[in-house]
């Protein structure tokens, strides 16, 4: 694995989590955003997170110095990526959007060039043909607060050149990942498909009025030692994912208790504007949820 220079295609969520990753570990990191306005935001975000990294992983302000000396910033796709060993893609969730990023990434990316997609729902296979270069092309998914859960999914398609693999591999860990290969294309990779189960059970658990969800929560967290109940995790993945899950789930089966779920979630929640950490109440009250109480367990 011979990557030196890495561009990160979209600012968001996720995407400056994972170029200030790159850029602490020492790689040459290139942030696109199509606005200069949303790089200029995705700055100030870089400031909130050396905070984190020095209080959560004790870095010094020396190693913090030289990341924000490996980061630069463009809105300029071509310029982006004209050195680029690796490209990963974190743009909007939307297969239409990443469709048309990926037809016009092809036309001005060096053949070097690796593209990554960090997309969590949608499978490769469904964009290696708008790459132009199926063979250069797989899935590195990461989870949200990438420097404590440090999580990195690798997932090719069929047509994935397993050299190519194999870099993207040695990459993840070369950034302090956990690296973790998956043989086979899967909807959900390893953690949502363990993750949504749970999280859809503990809500039919609540909209069926079996439990409230510190009950569920409580007994989660007691039998399995787990830090978090699966109230707790939708509080942080944010209500806003679930319910769209919920929502897609329901058109597409037309289950009763998924329509009531989703009835559920809007009415108390999305409408209330209750989506969880990021607004400061979900099924918890933030910054000092219940759970987080000494005797919460008792």
């Amino acid at each position: 694995m011979n990557y030196k220079n890495i561009t990160i295609a979209g600012s968001g969520v996720l995407g400056y989590q994972i170029a200030f990753q790159t850029a602490f570990h020492g790689f040459n990191v290139t942030v696109y955003d199509i606005k200069d306005t949303t790089l200029e935001k995705a700055k100030l975000k870089f400031n909130t997170m050396s905070e984190a990294f020095k209080r959560d992983l004790n870095a010094t302000q020396e190693q913090l110095d030289k990341t924000f000396k490996n980061l630069s910033y463009t809105s300029d796709l071509a310029e982006a990526v004209k050195d680029a060993d690796l490209l990963i893609e974190a743009v909007p969730e939307n297969p239409k959007i990443k469709v048309d990023f990926y037809n016009k990434l092809a036309k001005v990316a060096p053949e070097k060039t690796v593209f990554a997609t960090n997309s969590s729902t949608l499978l490769p296979s469904q964009f290696a043909e708008a790459t132009g270069r199926p063979s250069k092309f797989l899935a590195l998914h990461f989870a949200n607060t990438i420097w404590i859960h440090n999580t990195a999914e690798i997932m090719g398609h069929p047509n994935t050149d397993p050299s190519v693999f194999k870099d993207v591999v040695a990459f993840a860990k070369a950034i302090g990942m956990l690296a973790l290969p998956l043989y086979k294309e899967q909807p959900g990779y390893i953690l949502n498909s363990l993750l949504v189960p749970l999280l859809s059970a503990a809500t039919s658990l609540l909209v069926n009025d079996v439990a409230e969800p510190e009950i569920i929560d409580k007994t989660w967290m007691k039998a399995t030692g787990a830090p978090l109940g699966p109230f707790g995790i939708l509080d942080v993945v944010g209500i806003t994912t679930a319910y769209n899950i919920d929502k897609m789930a329901a058109e597409k089966t037309n289950d009763p208790l998924k329509i009531k779920t989703v009835k559920y979630l809007k009415e108390n929640f999305i409408d209330q504007n209750k989506l969880g950490v990021s607004t400061g109440e979900g099924f918890y009250k933030y910054p000092n949820p219940t759970y987080k109480n000494s005797d919460f367990l008792k």
